[in-house]
Protein backbone atom coordinates (compact mmCIF):
# COMPACT_ATOMS: atom_id res chain seq x y z
CA UNK A 1 0.00 0.00 0.00
CA UNK A 2 1.33 3.43 -0.93
CA UNK A 3 2.22 5.76 1.93
CA UNK A 4 0.19 8.47 0.20
CA UNK A 5 -3.00 6.60 1.00
CA UNK A 6 -2.13 6.64 4.70
CA UNK A 7 -1.40 10.39 4.57
CA UNK A 8 -4.67 11.06 2.78
CA UNK A 9 -6.57 8.82 5.18
CA UNK A 10 -5.34 10.67 8.29
CA UNK A 11 -6.26 14.14 7.04
CA UNK A 12 -9.02 15.83 9.07
CA UNK A 13 -9.53 12.76 11.27
CA UNK A 14 -10.29 12.79 14.99
CA UNK A 15 -8.39 9.95 16.64
CA UNK A 16 -8.58 8.61 20.19
CA UNK A 17 -5.40 6.93 21.44
CA UNK A 18 -5.02 5.18 24.79
CA UNK A 19 -1.76 4.11 26.44
CA UNK A 20 -0.08 7.18 25.01
CA UNK A 21 2.80 7.22 27.51
CA UNK A 22 3.76 3.69 26.43
CA UNK A 23 6.61 2.87 24.05
CA UNK A 24 4.56 1.75 21.04
CA UNK A 25 1.95 4.50 21.34
CA UNK A 26 4.65 7.19 21.36
CA UNK A 27 6.09 5.91 18.08
CA UNK A 28 2.59 5.69 16.59
CA UNK A 29 1.78 9.23 17.69
CA UNK A 30 5.00 10.56 16.18
CA UNK A 31 4.27 8.80 12.88
CA UNK A 32 0.79 10.32 12.68
CA UNK A 33 2.09 13.82 13.40
CA UNK A 34 5.03 13.54 11.00
CA UNK A 35 2.93 12.03 8.21
CA UNK A 36 -0.13 14.22 8.44
CA UNK A 37 0.04 17.56 10.29
CA UNK A 38 -3.50 18.21 9.04
CA UNK A 39 -4.99 15.55 11.29
CA UNK A 40 -7.93 17.27 12.99
CA UNK A 41 -7.69 16.27 16.64
CA UNK A 42 -5.71 13.75 18.71
CA UNK A 43 -7.47 12.78 21.93
CA UNK A 44 -4.81 11.24 24.17
CA UNK A 45 -6.00 9.45 27.31
CA UNK A 46 -3.66 9.36 30.30
CA UNK A 47 -3.77 9.37 34.08
CA UNK A 48 -3.40 12.73 35.79
CA UNK A 49 -4.97 14.81 38.56
CA UNK A 50 -6.45 17.36 36.17
CA UNK A 51 -6.23 18.68 32.60
CA UNK A 52 -3.29 20.96 33.38
CA UNK A 53 -1.32 18.11 34.92
CA UNK A 54 -2.23 15.86 31.97
CA UNK A 55 -0.99 18.43 29.47
CA UNK A 56 2.25 18.84 31.39
CA UNK A 57 2.72 15.09 31.64
CA UNK A 58 2.31 14.76 27.87
CA UNK A 59 4.96 17.41 27.28
CA UNK A 60 7.38 15.91 29.81
CA UNK A 61 6.91 12.19 29.09
CA UNK A 62 6.01 12.20 25.41
CA UNK A 63 6.70 15.27 23.29
CA UNK A 64 10.03 16.19 24.92
CA UNK A 65 11.54 12.85 23.90
CA UNK A 66 14.27 12.54 21.29
CA UNK A 67 11.75 10.53 19.25
CA UNK A 68 10.03 13.79 18.23
CA UNK A 69 13.26 15.51 17.15
CA UNK A 70 12.55 15.14 13.42
CA UNK A 71 9.08 16.64 13.75
CA UNK A 72 10.35 19.53 15.89
CA UNK A 73 13.15 20.31 13.44
CA UNK A 74 10.90 20.03 10.39
CA UNK A 75 8.12 22.21 11.77
CA UNK A 76 10.11 24.58 13.95
CA UNK A 77 9.44 25.23 17.63
CA UNK A 78 6.58 27.68 17.08
CA UNK A 79 4.62 25.47 14.69
CA UNK A 80 5.25 22.40 16.86
CA UNK A 81 3.85 24.16 19.92
CA UNK A 82 0.91 25.48 17.91
CA UNK A 83 0.05 21.93 16.84
CA UNK A 84 0.15 20.75 20.46
CA UNK A 85 -2.02 23.62 21.63
CA UNK A 86 -4.63 23.37 18.86
CA UNK A 87 -4.83 19.69 17.97
CA UNK A 88 -3.68 17.63 20.95
CA UNK A 89 -6.29 17.12 23.65
CA UNK A 90 -4.91 15.76 26.92
CA UNK A 91 -7.76 13.63 28.26
CA UNK A 92 -7.68 12.87 31.97
CA UNK A 93 -8.81 9.28 32.20
CA UNK A 94 -8.10 5.63 32.94
CA UNK A 95 -9.19 2.69 30.78
CA UNK A 96 -9.81 0.58 33.88
CA UNK A 97 -12.79 2.82 34.75
CA UNK A 98 -16.24 3.28 33.22
CA UNK A 99 -16.33 5.88 30.43
CA UNK A 100 -12.53 5.55 30.41
CA UNK A 101 -12.51 7.54 33.63
CA UNK A 102 -13.36 10.76 31.75
CA UNK A 103 -15.25 12.86 34.30
CA UNK A 104 -15.46 16.00 32.18
CA UNK A 105 -18.97 15.54 30.74
CA UNK A 106 -18.52 18.23 28.09
CA UNK A 107 -15.33 16.66 26.81
CA UNK A 108 -16.89 13.20 26.93
CA UNK A 109 -19.86 14.36 24.84
CA UNK A 110 -17.51 16.03 22.37
CA UNK A 111 -15.53 12.82 21.97
CA UNK A 112 -18.66 10.72 21.44
CA UNK A 113 -19.72 13.22 18.78
CA UNK A 114 -16.43 13.77 16.94
CA UNK A 115 -14.14 10.70 17.10
CA UNK A 116 -13.56 8.82 13.83
CA UNK A 117 -11.13 6.10 14.94
CA UNK A 118 -10.02 4.58 18.23
CA UNK A 119 -6.68 2.89 18.86
CA UNK A 120 -6.42 1.06 22.17
CA UNK A 121 -2.78 0.62 23.12
CA UNK A 122 -3.24 0.71 26.90
CA UNK A 123 -1.86 -2.32 28.70
CA UNK A 124 0.19 -3.53 31.61
CA UNK A 125 2.89 -5.75 30.12
CA UNK A 126 4.51 -7.27 33.17
CA UNK A 127 4.24 -11.06 32.80
CA UNK A 128 3.50 -11.63 36.51
CA UNK A 129 1.49 -8.48 37.20
CA UNK A 130 -0.95 -8.44 40.11
CA UNK A 131 -4.06 -10.21 38.89
CA UNK A 132 -6.38 -7.34 39.86
CA UNK A 133 -4.23 -4.81 38.01
CA UNK A 134 -3.86 -6.95 34.89
CA UNK A 135 -7.58 -7.75 34.79
CA UNK A 136 -8.47 -4.10 35.32
CA UNK A 137 -6.35 -2.87 32.41
CA UNK A 138 -5.91 -5.72 29.94
CA UNK A 139 -9.35 -7.33 30.23
CA UNK A 140 -11.92 -4.96 31.67
CA UNK A 141 -10.04 -2.02 30.20
CA UNK A 142 -10.97 -3.52 26.85
CA UNK A 143 -14.62 -3.72 28.01
CA UNK A 144 -14.56 -0.03 28.89
CA UNK A 145 -12.96 0.91 25.57
CA UNK A 146 -15.53 -1.00 23.49
CA UNK A 147 -18.40 0.42 25.56
CA UNK A 148 -17.06 3.91 25.00
CA UNK A 149 -16.56 3.22 21.29
CA UNK A 150 -20.12 2.05 20.77
CA UNK A 151 -21.32 5.47 21.97
CA UNK A 152 -19.23 7.32 19.38
CA UNK A 153 -21.68 8.21 16.60
CA UNK A 154 -19.05 8.64 13.85
CA UNK A 155 -16.52 5.99 14.79
CA UNK A 156 -15.50 3.79 11.87
CA UNK A 157 -13.51 1.15 13.73
CA UNK A 158 -11.64 0.16 16.85
CA UNK A 159 -8.08 -1.06 16.50
CA UNK A 160 -6.83 -2.98 19.53
CA UNK A 161 -3.17 -3.75 20.20
CA UNK A 162 -2.90 -7.22 21.70
CA UNK A 163 0.09 -9.58 21.76
CA UNK A 164 1.16 -12.69 19.89
CA UNK A 165 1.58 -14.37 23.28
CA UNK A 166 -2.20 -14.77 23.63
CA UNK A 167 -1.69 -17.85 21.44
CA UNK A 168 0.18 -19.57 24.27
CA UNK A 169 2.88 -22.18 23.84
CA UNK A 170 2.33 -24.24 20.70
CA UNK A 171 4.27 -25.46 17.67
CA UNK A 172 3.81 -24.76 13.97
CA UNK A 173 1.85 -22.04 12.23
CA UNK A 174 -0.61 -20.22 14.47
CA UNK A 175 -3.74 -19.05 12.61
CA UNK A 176 -4.97 -15.48 12.83
CA UNK A 177 -8.10 -16.57 14.62
CA UNK A 178 -10.27 -14.68 17.09
CA UNK A 179 -10.99 -16.06 20.53
CA UNK A 180 -14.60 -16.76 21.41
CA UNK A 181 -15.97 -15.89 24.83
CA UNK A 182 -14.96 -18.48 27.43
CA UNK A 183 -12.42 -20.26 25.22
CA UNK A 184 -9.39 -21.82 26.89
CA UNK A 185 -6.15 -23.12 25.45
CA UNK A 186 -6.61 -26.39 27.31
CA UNK A 187 -10.06 -26.93 25.88
CA UNK A 188 -11.20 -28.71 29.04
CA UNK A 189 -12.39 -26.06 31.49
CA UNK A 190 -14.68 -23.26 30.36
CA UNK A 191 -13.48 -19.80 31.30
CA UNK A 192 -15.85 -17.34 32.99
CA UNK A 193 -14.28 -13.89 32.89
CA UNK A 194 -16.69 -12.39 35.41
CA UNK A 195 -16.06 -15.28 37.79
CA UNK A 196 -12.34 -14.44 37.54
CA UNK A 197 -13.12 -10.86 38.50
CA UNK A 198 -15.22 -12.02 41.45
CA UNK A 199 -12.44 -14.36 42.57
CA UNK A 200 -9.99 -11.46 42.64
CA UNK A 201 -12.42 -9.29 44.59
CA UNK A 202 -12.98 -12.03 47.16
CA UNK A 203 -9.25 -12.59 47.60
CA UNK A 204 -8.63 -8.88 47.98
CA UNK A 205 -11.47 -8.55 50.51
CA UNK A 206 -10.06 -11.44 52.54
CA UNK A 207 -6.55 -10.00 52.50
CA UNK A 208 -7.80 -6.60 53.66
CA UNK A 209 -9.81 -8.25 56.43
CA UNK A 210 -6.60 -9.90 57.60
CA UNK A 211 -4.82 -6.52 57.57
CA UNK A 212 -2.28 -7.95 55.14
CA UNK A 213 0.63 -5.73 54.20
CA UNK A 214 0.92 -4.23 50.71
CA UNK A 215 3.80 -6.60 50.06
CA UNK A 216 1.71 -9.64 51.01
CA UNK A 217 -1.25 -8.45 48.92
CA UNK A 218 0.95 -7.88 45.88
CA UNK A 219 2.67 -11.26 46.24
CA UNK A 220 -0.60 -13.12 46.76
CA UNK A 221 -2.34 -11.51 43.79
CA UNK A 222 0.66 -12.11 41.54
CA UNK A 223 0.65 -15.78 42.48
CA UNK A 224 -3.11 -15.95 41.92
CA UNK A 225 -2.80 -14.53 38.40
CA UNK A 226 -0.12 -17.03 37.41
CA UNK A 227 -2.12 -19.90 38.90
CA UNK A 228 -5.30 -18.96 37.04
CA UNK A 229 -3.41 -18.45 33.78
CA UNK A 230 -1.81 -21.88 33.91
CA UNK A 231 -5.10 -23.50 34.89
CA UNK A 232 -6.58 -22.36 31.59
CA UNK A 233 -3.49 -23.01 29.47
CA UNK A 234 -1.67 -19.68 29.31
CA UNK A 235 1.93 -19.33 30.52
CA UNK A 236 1.50 -16.10 32.49
CA UNK A 237 -0.91 -13.44 33.73
CA UNK A 238 -0.09 -11.01 30.93
CA UNK A 239 -0.96 -13.31 28.02
CA UNK A 240 -4.01 -14.65 29.89
CA UNK A 241 -5.56 -11.25 30.60
CA UNK A 242 -4.78 -9.99 27.09
CA UNK A 243 -6.53 -13.06 25.64
CA UNK A 244 -9.57 -12.34 27.79
CA UNK A 245 -9.44 -8.75 26.54
CA UNK A 246 -9.77 -10.02 22.98
CA UNK A 247 -12.73 -12.16 24.02
CA UNK A 248 -14.73 -9.30 25.50
CA UNK A 249 -14.04 -7.08 22.50
CA UNK A 250 -15.46 -9.69 20.17
CA UNK A 251 -18.43 -10.28 22.48
CA UNK A 252 -19.45 -6.65 22.96
CA UNK A 253 -18.43 -4.94 19.72
CA UNK A 254 -21.99 -5.05 18.34
CA UNK A 255 -21.76 -3.68 14.78
CA UNK A 256 -18.36 -2.06 15.22
CA UNK A 257 -15.47 -3.11 12.99
CA UNK A 258 -12.62 -4.49 15.10
CA UNK A 259 -9.00 -5.00 14.11
CA UNK A 260 -6.69 -6.83 16.53
CA UNK A 261 -2.94 -6.47 16.07
CA UNK A 262 -0.77 -9.14 17.71
CA UNK A 263 2.93 -8.23 17.78
CA UNK A 264 5.54 -10.42 19.55
CA UNK A 265 8.48 -8.81 21.37
CA UNK A 266 8.80 -5.20 20.19
CA UNK A 267 12.29 -3.77 19.70
CA UNK A 268 13.76 -0.40 18.73
CA UNK A 269 12.86 1.49 15.56
CA UNK A 270 14.21 0.13 12.29
CA UNK A 271 13.90 3.22 10.09
CA UNK A 272 11.35 5.73 11.36
CA UNK A 273 11.72 8.39 12.45
CA UNK A 274 15.37 7.26 12.65
CA UNK A 275 17.01 3.90 13.42
CA UNK A 276 17.58 2.63 16.93
CA UNK A 277 15.23 4.68 19.12
CA UNK A 278 14.08 2.79 22.18
CA UNK A 279 12.88 3.69 25.65
CA UNK A 280 13.98 1.63 28.63
CA UNK A 281 15.11 -1.99 28.55
CA UNK A 282 12.83 -4.34 26.62
CA UNK A 283 12.60 -8.02 25.76
CA UNK A 284 16.23 -9.15 25.18
CA UNK A 285 17.77 -5.83 26.25
CA UNK A 286 18.56 -6.80 29.83
CA UNK A 287 20.49 -9.85 28.63
CA UNK A 288 22.28 -7.86 25.92
CA UNK A 289 23.34 -5.20 28.42
CA UNK A 290 24.34 -7.88 30.93
CA UNK A 291 26.58 -9.40 28.26
CA UNK A 292 28.08 -6.02 27.42
CA UNK A 293 28.92 -5.51 31.09
CA UNK A 294 30.64 -8.91 31.20
CA UNK A 295 28.03 -10.28 33.61
CA UNK A 296 26.32 -12.82 31.34
CA UNK A 297 28.49 -15.91 31.00
CA UNK A 298 25.97 -18.54 29.89
CA UNK A 299 22.44 -18.79 28.57
CA UNK A 300 19.93 -21.63 28.72
CA UNK A 301 18.44 -22.38 25.31
CA UNK A 302 19.10 -23.80 21.89
CA UNK A 303 21.38 -22.13 19.36
CA UNK A 304 18.66 -22.51 16.73
CA UNK A 305 15.85 -21.29 18.99
CA UNK A 306 13.97 -18.54 17.17
CA UNK A 307 13.18 -15.32 19.01
CA UNK A 308 10.25 -13.54 17.37
CA UNK A 309 11.11 -9.84 17.45
CA UNK A 310 9.71 -6.91 15.48
CA UNK A 311 10.86 -3.27 15.25
CA UNK A 312 8.30 -0.89 16.70
CA UNK A 313 7.97 1.23 13.54
CA UNK A 314 6.94 -1.90 11.61
CA UNK A 315 4.15 -2.46 14.11
CA UNK A 316 3.10 1.17 13.75
CA UNK A 317 3.00 0.86 9.97
CA UNK A 318 0.85 -2.25 10.27
CA UNK A 319 -1.58 -0.40 12.54
CA UNK A 320 -1.98 2.47 10.09
CA UNK A 321 -2.20 0.24 7.02
CA UNK A 322 -4.77 -1.95 8.76
CA UNK A 323 -6.89 1.08 9.51
CA UNK A 324 -6.71 2.35 5.94
CA UNK A 325 -7.34 -1.05 4.37
CA UNK A 326 -10.51 -1.65 6.35
CA UNK A 327 -11.94 1.84 6.66
CA UNK A 328 -15.45 2.58 5.42
CA UNK A 329 -16.56 -1.05 5.22
CA UNK A 330 -20.20 -1.58 4.28
CA UNK A 331 -20.39 -4.37 6.88
CA UNK A 332 -18.66 -4.68 10.23
CA UNK A 333 -15.61 -6.92 10.37
CA UNK A 334 -13.40 -8.60 12.97
CA UNK A 335 -9.86 -9.30 11.79
CA UNK A 336 -6.69 -10.46 13.52
CA UNK A 337 -3.19 -9.67 12.22
CA UNK A 338 -0.01 -11.29 13.53
CA UNK A 339 2.96 -8.94 13.11
CA UNK A 340 6.08 -11.06 13.61
CA UNK A 341 9.37 -12.03 12.04
CA UNK A 342 9.89 -15.69 12.94
CA UNK A 343 8.58 -17.15 9.68
CA UNK A 344 10.08 -14.87 7.01
CA UNK A 345 13.09 -13.46 8.82
CA UNK A 346 13.88 -15.66 11.85
CA UNK A 347 16.27 -14.41 14.51
CA UNK A 348 18.02 -17.22 16.37
CA UNK A 349 19.90 -17.21 19.66
CA UNK A 350 23.12 -17.88 17.78
CA UNK A 351 22.51 -14.74 15.72
CA UNK A 352 21.87 -12.72 18.88
CA UNK A 353 25.17 -13.95 20.32
CA UNK A 354 27.04 -13.15 17.11
CA UNK A 355 25.56 -9.67 16.78
CA UNK A 356 26.09 -8.69 20.42
CA UNK A 357 29.66 -9.95 20.46
CA UNK A 358 30.45 -7.96 17.32
CA UNK A 359 28.75 -4.87 18.76
CA UNK A 360 30.57 -4.86 22.09
CA UNK A 361 33.93 -5.77 20.55
CA UNK A 362 33.60 -2.77 18.25
CA UNK A 363 31.96 -0.42 20.77
CA UNK A 364 32.71 -1.76 24.26
CA UNK A 365 31.01 -0.42 27.35
CA UNK A 366 33.23 1.45 29.79
CA UNK A 367 33.56 0.33 33.41
CA UNK A 368 33.65 2.63 36.44
CA UNK A 369 37.43 2.90 36.12
CA UNK A 370 37.11 4.27 32.61
CA UNK A 371 38.39 1.12 30.92
CA UNK A 372 36.68 -0.86 28.12
CA UNK A 373 34.89 -4.01 29.25
CA UNK A 374 36.11 -7.10 27.41
CA UNK A 375 33.46 -9.62 26.43
CA UNK A 376 33.65 -13.24 25.38
CA UNK A 377 31.20 -15.44 23.57
CA UNK A 378 28.33 -16.61 25.81
CA UNK A 379 28.15 -20.34 26.38
CA UNK A 380 24.77 -21.70 25.32
CA UNK A 381 23.57 -24.50 27.59
CA UNK A 382 21.43 -26.66 25.37
CA UNK A 383 19.09 -29.28 26.72
CA UNK A 384 19.41 -32.65 25.06
CA UNK A 385 16.73 -35.23 25.51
Amino acid sequence: MESGRVVEFLESKNILLTGVTGFLAKVLLEKIMRSQPNVKKLYLVLRAENATAATQRLRDEVFSKELFRIVRERWGTENFNTFLNEKVIAVVGDVSSNNLGINDSNLREEMWREIDFIINSAATTRFDERYDVALGTNTFGAVNVINFATRCVKVDMLLHVSTAYVCGEREGLVPEKSFYMGETLKGTTRLNIYAEKKLVEENLKQLNAQNATDKTITSTLRDLGMKRAKLHGWPNTYSFTKAMGEMVLGEYRENMSLIIIRPPGISSTYKEPFPGWIEGLRTMDTKVIGYGKGQLKCFLGGSNTVLDMIPTDMVVNTILIGMVAHANQTQSIQIVYHVGSSLRNPLTLSNIHKFTKCCFHTNPLINKNGKPIKVNRVQVLEQHG
